[in-house]
């Protein structure tokens, strides 16, 4: 384990880019057996507790989501000591019921990537992890009840279709994810995902609903969306500041044990 530790950590996606929450905080460069992680990662307290922050795209938002180094990220973390993972995460809709400005908590993904590193057992050991309930229930329910409590507007479940980028849908592929009853699109969670639970983290994902995806024919204005953006990481500020002092320090889920029964 690294010397500095940490209890949680936050990765930063699109449109989350804050570190401000922490106290007495520092960066620290980490080394990983599969190089660089996106960036330095900031480490420091609040309500008692160490978090670390790591922007996934780097800070200045420079790497392309089929770039990122995904194993690098979680290899960091998990050296740290790192429990838990929140991230919040601009994603796109693709149902009209789940508008820009609200938020989604996925327990379910459909991964479309290609050509990603995304295990840690690629030689030498086999491990066939179990992903049926890909994210963590306990922080994924407890970051829902969150945002209920702040009033923001939350879906609670429902699938992200993952695709591989960093381009988007064509207007054929986004009718298609609807026709599959996905909820919301993205280009990184999956992958990170499950290499969270490949080192026995929780992970739970905060889907910052930024647009409506192709399939609405709407003409997307980035003023617009940057707007909506930035209401969202505010919210998400405080969904997170809220939720993490009701965080128990001991796991109620199984995703510590993950690997117990993934070895061959």
């Amino acid at each position: 384990m690294h010397m500095d530790n940490a209890d949680i950590a936050i990765i930063g996606g699109t449109g989350f880019y804050g570190s401000d929450l922490l106290e007495n905080f520092r960066e620290i460069e980490i080394s990983t057996p599969y190089g660089k992680p996106s960036d330095s990662i900031t480490i420091g307290d609040f309500n008692g507790l160490k978090i670390a922050f790591l922007p996934r795209h780097g800070k200045k938002h420079s790497i392309t989501p089929h770039r990122i180094n995904f194993r690098a990220n979680m290899w960091a973390l998990k050296q740290l000591g790192v429990k838990r993972i929140i991230t919040p995460d601009a994603v796109g809709s693709l149902q009209e019921n789940i508008r820009p400005g609200e938020f989604l908590i996925p327990d379910q993904f459909i991964d479309l990537t290609n050509s990603r590193n995304n295990t840690f057992y690629d030689e030498g050991k086999v491990a066939h992890i179990s992903m049926a309930e890909p994210f963590c229930p306990e922080l994924s329910r407890i970051v829902f009840e969150s945002g209920k409590n702040l009033g923001y507007e939350m879906h609670d479940k429902g699938t992200v279709v993952v695709i591989q980028g960093p381009r988007f849908s064509s207007k054929a592929e986004s009718k298609l994810y609807r026709s599959w009853d996905a909820q919301i699109i993205n280009m990184e969670v999956s992958t990170e995902c499950t290499l969270a639970r490949e080192a026995e983290i929780c992970y739970a994902y905060i889907g910052m609903i930024t647009d409506y995806d192709t399939f609405a024919d709407k003409t997307v204005n980035v003023t617009d969306v940057m707007e909506i953006l930035k209401q969202n990481s505010n919210n998400a500020h405080d969904l997170i500041k809220d939720a993490i002092p009701k965080i128990p320090q001991k796991r109620g889920c199984a995703c510590g044990d993950a690997l117990k029964d993934a070895m061959v």
